[in-house]
């Protein structure tokens, strides 16, 4: 197996145009280091309705220049065998964008003479932008297909690779079961044309018409006077968002100027996501630093690629306690906004959301579907005007942008705070009001990081083989294993448990090494002299499901 190894880590060192990588590898060639090389070589990394995203470093199993060209013949490959662009006559467009991490720009650029040199077109962003802002230029420019190179907010040494196609939105089976097989089927990185010229360097008119797009989610004339404290997590979504304040007459955000500017590091963050335990502290701290008239209404966060949105309220009279809203409570004001406003069209959520969008919606007559998890199900939804999921991602433009966009969400919150500032209340008022005309949707997440994938496996095994019949003292009246797919949904690895004023569903993420379990409750309330009493029932029937739950899946 020894010499196997060594032999796969030559041949693979002959090909790699990175000279870090190329380094990195000839490093561990000589010093024979056979744990490192078998990490790296041990299989490929798999290409998915996600694209690609993994650790940075040299061999098949990591992130890297040669994966990336390999990726990028692959979806060429695919993109000509689709058929004819929509425009006559000319070779179809693949635009691409990148974030701040480390070797994005490279990945892009890599991506972009792979295309010219299959016979497409390229076009590449003027630099790193927010992932909503490429989303959006595949339907400004009529392109065949995006490309976004980006980890979202994984940890700093992660990168990733996002595939959309024509219609703006990400990739869902059977394209990326057919990129795959396009992608394996490149024999050798020395049968994939790479010019050093031909493609476009967008300039920002693009960036210009994305901005120009954001006037369509306000309501003219509408009230703009909430305050807010931003941070863009050391992502790039700073000067995209402060632009489309400003287009909109909001008050200037206060930055969080630790967490400004793009630094692929992260330095202040364990992980760079607003979910995340003390990410969001820099931010809360200068929020009670400021005081009198330049009080925050709220703060908003980015994840560093800018597409989702995270929302937080100060609790409490005296200006020092903040909390971070739920995804779930956001995408509930943010539909109630929309609904107030007279929105018609499809609302629709991932199953792992809350139930409380339905109730929404069923109130004011609207259409409601439910998806598997991600913005690749959601933007699908027939007739779409609105979607979100629970993990900050929130569409409130699908005609402008068919993904989460956490630049026109800021907008759109910070509106709704606006209208009820006016009005002399609050985020927190309205979502009291959800709960007593709705029922109290209280939901919360265990959620386990691993190193091990198998202990994922391993406890969606337990769970399968033996399931739980009651959770907290409720009785689980459905489970649903979602491997076998619903009338309304596809396939998915995950189980869905229903019980009396309750609802579990547990699944491997998608994206991270994490078993995800989402737990919500619902309390029925009378008026708002209820609503302490109910919280109080809710925090402890979902802490108990959480006992009962980990203890059934052994985590």
């Amino acid at each position: 197996m020894h010499d196997e190894l060594i032999a796969q880590a030559q041949a693979w060192l002959t090909e790699d145009p990175d000279p870090d990588t190329r380094t990195e590898l000839a490093r561990l060639i000589d010093a024979k280091d056979e744990t490192e090389l078998a990490a790296r070589f041990s299989g490929t990394l798999r290409f998915g309705t996600a694209g690609l995203r993994g650790e940075l470093g040299a061999g098949p199993m990591r992130m890297n220049r040669s994966v990336v060209i390999r990726a990028a013949a692959g979806l060429a490959a695919y993109l000509k065998k689709q058929g004819p662009p929509a425009r006559e006559g000319e070779a179809g467009l693949v635009v691409i964008g990148y974030d701040a991490r480390h070797k994005s720009h490279d990945f892009a650029q890599d991506t972009a003479a792979v295309m010219i040199g299959a016979g497409l077109r390229a076009a590449v962003l003027p630099r790193p932008l927010p992932t909503p802002v490429l989303a959006f230029a595949i339907r400004h420019l009529g392109a065949v297909a995006g490309v976004e190179v980006t980890a979202s907010h994984n940890p700093p040494r992660d990168n990733g690779y996002k595939v959309y196609l024509g219609d703006g939105s990400q990739i869902v089976p059977p394209a990326d079961i057919d990129i795959a097989a396009e992608i394996a089927a490149v024999p050798s990185l020395t049968t994939v044309p790479r010019p050093t010229e031909g493609w476009d360097t967008l300039d920002d008119s693009v960036l210009d018409a994305y901005l120009a797009r954001t006037d369509a989610v306000l309501s003219e004339g509408s009230p703009r006077t909430a305050r807010t404290v931003y941070t863009a997590m050391h992502g790039v979504g700073k000067d995209v968002l402060l632009a489309a304040f400003a287009r909109a007459g909001f008050p200037a955000p206060v930055l969080v100027t630790e967490q400004a500017d793009p630094d692929p590091e992260f330095p202040t963050v364990a992980f760079p996501n607003p979910e995340e335990p003390g990410a969001m502290d820099l931010a809360f701290a200068t929020a009670r630093a400021l005081s009198g008239e330049s009080a925050p209404d709220l703060i908003i966060a980015n994840d560093p690629d800018a597409d989702r949105c995270a929302v937080a309220v100060q609790d409490g009279t005296d200006g020092t306690g903040w909390r971070m809203l739920r995804g779930d409570e956001v995408g509930a004001l943010l539909a109630a906004h929309l609904v107030r406003r007279g929105a018609t069209g499809t609302f629709a959520e991932s199953i792992v959301s809350s139930s409380l969008l339905g109730r929404i919606a069923e109130k004011a007559g609207l259409p409601h579907v439910e998806t598997l998890t991600g913005f690749k199900w959601i933007a699908r939804a027939e007739g779409l005007r609105y979607g979100y999921e629970e993990a900050l991602g929130y569409c409130v433009d699908p005609d402008g942008v068919r993904d989460k966009d956490g630049i026109t969400a800021a907008l759109l919150i910070t509106e709704l705070a606006s209208q009820l500032k006016e009005e002399g209340r609050t985020l927190l008022d309205l979502l009291d009001d959800l709960a007593v005309e709705h029922g109290l949707h209280a939901t919360d997440q265990l959620s386990v990081r691993v190193e091990d994938l198998s202990l994922i496996a391993a406890a969606m095994g337990r769970l399968r083989e033996q399931p739980p019949t009651e959770l907290a003292g409720l009785p689980i009246t459905r489970t649903d294993d979602l491997t076998q797919g619903t009338a309304e949904l596809p396939p998915t690895d995950g189980l869905r448990y229903t019980l009396d004023g309750a609802r579990v569903i547990v699944r491997p993420s998608g994206t991270e090494p994490k078993l995800k379990c989402y737990l919500e409750v619902v309390i029925p309330v009378g008026s708002h002299e209820d609503l302490p009493a109910a919280r109080a029932k809710a925090t402890a029937l979902l802490e108990a499901i959480k006992r009962d739950l980990s203890t059934a899946a052994g985590i």
